[in-house]
């Protein structure tokens, strides 16, 4: 129960994170995406530091749910951050969302207490070793970048879905790096910051911050949490079972299972379709060539 309030904390930090960093990506011009310069101008924008504050504080939580549960219950849970989104969004944005935003959101809800009463996920008994590490590591960069490829020459929403889902899988490889540093902190602060897996925790966990201010720069805040929070806790359970051999239920139970995720995919997609969310305008200003706004 501990590991499940330190997640849902941390859901609370991400979705608030996710609604400043979006109110402030959504007014970089559009012809600094994939460039360092949107960093630079994000930078000195106050609620977009204010979005990285809450995001530290997310990773703290997630941290302190990683030290007491395993990957594939503390990631499943991280899903709470859309619905919670949603209600931040409508705060900040002044959005009224109907009967159909809070079907999303109870499908959301329902689908995730499904999908972890179904796979009850248990501890692992098994320490990956340097070369599964090398082959997680190969995969996960493999699909990060055909998925950055195909994004790349797309637009608008489809663009930030793909980023989303790319941000997505790189967090979850964040959190399971971040598992294997729980492993190394009984030894002290010298074995820590000495150890291989915190640096490459905070390597991965740049790059998914990276992708994911070029999703939030891309498209609407809705087109993006779906994708990210669906490709989320779907790799971190593969990452649980490949990695370090965590349990979860199979046989008739994965017919369960897989309705779960399918009512995680009805409700994020429900929720991208809800007219008092997906009519609101979020444009991004035109760059120094661009004579018209890129739409909404």
């Amino acid at each position: 129960m501990i590991s499940v309030l330190f997640a849902v904390l941390a859901a609370a930090s991400n979705a608030l994170a996710s609604v400043l960093q979006r109110h402030a990506a959504r007014l970089v011009p559009e012809d600094e995406a994939f460039r360092l310069a949107l960093i630079w101008d994000l930078i000195r924008r106050p609620d977009w530091l204010g979005g990285i504050v809450a995001l530290m504080f997310g990773f703290l939580f997630q941290a302190a749910a990683l030290t007491t549960g395993e990957l594939s219950l503390v990631q499943p849970i991280l899903v709470t951050e859309l619905p919670i989104t949603m209600l931040l969004l409508a705060g900040l944005f002044r959005i009224r969302l109907g009967t159909e935003s809070w079907r999303a959101v109870a499908a959301l809800t329902v689908g995730l207490a499904v999908l972890l009463a179904s796979a009850a996920p248990s501890a692992g008994h098994r320490h990956p070793n340097r070369i599964e590490w090398a082959i997680a590591t190969l995969v996960t960069l493999g699909l990060a970048a055909y998925l950055v490829s195909v994004a790349k020459v797309t637009r608008g929403a489809s663009r930030a879905a793909l980023l989303g889902v790319a941000s997505g899988l790189g967090f979850a490889f964040t959190a399971a790096l971040m598992k294997e540093a729980t492993h190394v902190l009984p030894a002290g602060p010298v074995a820590l910051l000495t150890s291989w897996s915190v640096w490459a925790m905070v390597a991965a966990g740049l790059g998914s911050l990276f992708l994911l201010q070029n999703a939030l720069h891309s498209g609407t805040l809705v087109a993006v949490q779906p994708a990210l929070n669906v490709s989320d806790p779907v790799s971190s359970i593969a990452y649980g079972v490949g990695l370090f051999g965590e349990n979860i239920r199979l046989g008739g139970w994965v017919v369960l299972e897989l309705l779960g995720v399918g009512l995680l995919l009805y409700g994020s997609r429900l929720l991208a379709q809800s007219p008092p969310v997906r009519d609101h305008p979020q444009v991004n200003p035109p760059g120094p060539e661009s004579e018209t706004p890129l739409g909404h």
